[in-house]
């Protein structure tokens, strides 16, 4: 799928009026606590503001992928960095 173009029209982004262009993003979700990525989902991305949509049927099938515990259980794990925002360091 990545590298394909379906030719859909996005339209103008939402907040800057800027036409959208179609890229594969990885979209993040936090579930009970837990963090899951989708990668390779297609998009409409602003080049100015950086505003994401999807269409209707991508949401969709998204939605039915986050409900299938059994698919996410299978899924390969990543680790991300996890840093503590410090309030005394940002007192001046």
């Amino acid at each position: 799928m990545k590298g394909k173009e379906t030719g859909y029209n996005y339209g103008e982004c939402e907040i800057c009026n800027t036409p959208m262009e179609e890229k594969y993003i990885k979209q993040d979700f936090w579930i009970r606590g837990k963090l899951i990525v989708v990668e390779d989902v297609p998009a409409g991305v602003c080049p100015q503001c950086g505003e994401k949509v999807v269409k209707a049927d991508v949401g969709r099938w998204i939605t039915r992928l986050l409900e299938n515990t059994e698919q996410i259980a299978k899924a390969p794990r990543i680790s991300v960095p996890a840093i503590k925002y410090d309030r005394e360091e940002t007192k001046v």
